[in-house]
């Protein structure tokens, strides 16, 4: 049984060790303490964290612009998955975006993580073929 509840900075030691240990996720300059902490001041009660016999299992950090919704860093330990985990963290993400009028979101997978995109893809997200992303970054800040 597992249980679900907002992420505080008090998870971040275990979030970050999380994934560390998940592959296919990148951890960047913007995954700092400092910078996840801005990150959930900005975006109350829209990032969670999964625990299961007393330890952290899963997360999910979420938040919005003020039109579409972005998740990101969907995380579940492989001895825990296919149990709900993810796709009630992703719910948890999804009603708080909405209570927030906020009814489209967005998620970025990497091209090499072939993992995550058969389970976005499973749970009924469309990979888009309309648009491309693309990322400018300062100099001197490649790993942000």
């Amino acid at each position: 049984m597992f249980t679900i509840r907002v992420m505080t900075m008090d998870d971040y030691d275990a979030v970050i060790d999380l994934m560390q240990r998940t592959p296919g996720i990148s951890i960047r300059e913007a995954d700092s303490r400092a910078s996840t902490a801005a990150y959930l001041v900005r975006n109350p009660g829209l990032s969670f964290v999964a625990e299961a016999d007393g330890t952290l299992c899963g997360c999910i950090m979420s938040g919005h612009d003020g039109r579409r919704g972005y998740l990101q860093h969907l995380l579940v330990l492989p001895a825990q998955r296919r149990q709900g985990i993810g796709q009630s963290l992703v719910e948890h993400c999804l009603a708080g975006l909405e209570r927030q009028g906020i009814h489209k979101c967005h998620l970025d997978v990497f091209k090499s993580n072939d993992t995550a995109a058969r389970y976005w893809q499973g749970q009924g997200w469309q990979l888009r073929q309309d648009i491309d992303r693309y990322s400018f970054t300062r100099p001197g800040k490649e790993n942000a």
